[in-house]
């Protein structure tokens, strides 16, 4: 079975120029990769109505599906929908599905349906319209010398969507069963790459050639992809992603079926199944660990309070941290910062609390507390726990996984984990 050939067109003078630099043709390839199929060539132009039509044409002739990315604006130099018509020979019309869309854009914003925007709602004779629930233009679909034609903004978020929500499931519906590819993603938190695949050499060295493993670095969450292309590999990979999972244990976060949600989300949703409460004592991250919180819609049910106590007068002040503690012991002490859990606890409503106490740097370590050394307390009222652990990070990414691993502590503490995560594993301070 022949694989359709999918080109790729991308247009505007920012993209030439430097300007913008392009990440969408990299979105659109891994969508398409998925389906498994591949872009056989990428073609980026001006905004030149005449190059336009040209490359529309060459790649018309050659592609089964050409993607189309960028110049369905408002202004001058947005031409995509005047290039098509021209290329398929009929006239631009005011398409009334898209005029729709666009009243109702710009009545939600209190914008005025002006001309420019209006420009937007013309576009070649018969086409097809692709909803855009992100911006103003619509994107559409045409056939031209056989091939499939799908325009589409340059703006990445109103891609992304128009790509994964319709573009990508009205592809897959026409590929024969044998041709599609099989993706199952999976949300790991707390190893690195080079650790899970040194865990995969030791411990799953068999693992069949079929089942492709991928990974995609991020902060804090990494994906792993099992990626399949034939019937057989199909049927092996539940066995397989069985075996990953047991591997992997309790650092998988979830398996992702539709929107990826943030390790914050997983956390207000264990609370919400246990019908709990948490707060938060923050010292070296700075409030951080809340805002990840209330980032979320729908945390105020699970979240009441949170502390962020900088200094040590505002440890004794708001948290009834005692002041001959901090003198003792220091901030940066197991004693301190479960006082501080202990005192956002008693100060809230919360059934359970993180709190945090480091040395974020690049300035202020000893020799018995280098930069890096964080102190972290979670729990329950009469069950806090505590860890010290060393990340000689940067400023900013050393707050980020002090945050994230406050929040997974807490996570593994809700799904009742016994295990050890790797971080305390590689991290702890004696």
């Amino acid at each position: 079975m022949i694989k359709p050939n999918v080109q790729l067109l991308l247009t505007g003078n920012e993209l030439m120029t430097g300007d913008i630099v392009d990440s969408n043709s990299a979105m659109i390839a891994q969508q398409f990769k998925e389906l498994g199929l591949e872009i056989s060539r990428k073609v980026t132009i001006a905004d030149d109505l005449s190059l336009l039509i040209k490359e529309i044409n060459q790649l018309a002739t050659a592609a089964d599906i050409l993607i189309i990315n960028g110049g369905l604006g408002p202004t001058i130099d947005d031409l995509t929908a005047q290039a098509l018509a021209k290329s398929t020979n009929v006239e631009l019309e005011q398409h009334p599905e898209a005029l729709t869309h666009l009243t109702a854009w710009c009545k939600t914003r209190g914008a005025e349906l002006n001309t420019p925007n209006l420009k937007q709602t013309m576009l070649p004779q018969h086409c097809n319209i692709i909803a855009n629930r992100q911006g103003s233009a619509v994107g559409f679909k045409v056939n031209h010398l056989d091939c499939d034609i799908y325009c589409t903004p340059g703006v990445p978020r109103e891609l992304k969507v128009m790509l994964t929500e319709q573009i990508a499931p009205n592809i897959a519906k026409q590929l024969p069963k044998e041709l599609i590819t099989d993706v199952t993603r999976l949300q790991v938190f707390g190893l690195g790459e080079s650790t899970l695949q040194k865990m995969l050499d030791e411990q799953l060295s068999d693992w069949p050639k079929n089942i492709e493993l991928g990974f995609r670095a991020g902060m804090p969450l990494l994906e792993v992809k099992l990626t399949t292309s034939s019937i057989d590999a199909h049927k092996q990979k539940p066995i397989w992603q069985e075996k990953l999972s047991k591997v992997l244990g309790d650092h998988v976060i979830a398996q992702i079926t539709q929107k990826p949600l943030t390790l914050a989300k997983h956390v207000l949703n264990q609370l919400a199944q246990h019908e709990l409460q948490i707060t938060t004592a923050e010292s070296c991250t700075g409030g951080l660990i809340a805002s990840m919180l209330t980032r979320e819609a729908g945390a105020s049910a699970f979240f009441e309070a949170g502390f962020v106590t900088y200094s040590n007068k505002m440890k004794t002040k708001l948290l009834d941290v005692p002041a001959q503690l901090l003198l003792d012991k220091g901030a940066v002490s197991k004693e301190v910062v479960v006082s501080m859990a202990e005192g956002a606890l008693a100060h809230s409503s919360a059934d359970l609390a993180i709190a945090v106490s480091g040395i974020a740097g690049p300035e202020g370590g000893s020799e018995d507390k280098p930069v890096g050394t964080v102190w972290i307390a979670w729990g329950r009222k009469n069950d806090i726990k505590s860890i010290c652990l060393l990340m000689p990070l940067t400023r900013s990414y050393f707050q980020h996984y002090v945050a994230s691993i406050g929040l997974d502590l807490i996570r593994r503490e809700l799904i009742n984990s016994q295990e050890t995560p790797h971080y305390i594993i590689e991290r702890q301070r004696e």
